[in-house]
């Protein structure tokens, strides 16, 4: 099974939703991309993953075009903006979806504030993404 999440930036939630999904099958091909990727992975995703036991320090943002001529099973969006600027792909897509989430990266307060939605986020990606394993896959 090979999956590709898609979101705009690589670097928050597309991030947490490949990492979720590794974690619960080690079988899964998973990738995620960015439409428009940012320089590196936020430092407050790489945090709260940590919090859940799922190192992602390793992982960088990735283009998009390099997966453009590549065959998944499936193609699942987390941000409307990946959703509404998603390239065709020449490979073949089986099942396309989108799953959207409030980007954390655009919250603001204190780091506490700002943290409390890095969390937020990540436990509705972590549940979201539980669901369509379960529903989709196992």
């Amino acid at each position: 099974m090979k999956i590709l999440i898609l979101c705009t930036g690589n670097s928050c939630r597309s991030q947490m939703a490949e990492g979720f999904l590794k974690s619960f099958d080690s079988s899964l091909e998973v990738y995620s991309a960015g439409t428009a990727p940012a320089e590196r992975i936020h430092p407050m995703t790489i945090q709260v993953m940590k919090e859940t036991g799922i190192d992602l320090s390793g992982n960088s943002p990735r283009n998009i075009k390099g997966f453009l001529s590549d065959t998944f099973d499936y193609v699942i969006t987390v941000c409307d903006d990946a959703k509404e600027t998603c390239p065709v792909f020449i490979g073949e897509v089986k099942n396309r979806l989108h799953i959207g989430f409030n980007d954390p990266a655009k919250a603001t307060g204190t780091k506490e504030e700002i943290l409390a939605v890095f969390r937020t986020i990540r436990d509705r990606i972590k549940n979201e993404f539980h669901r369509f394993y379960h529903e989709n896959i196992k």
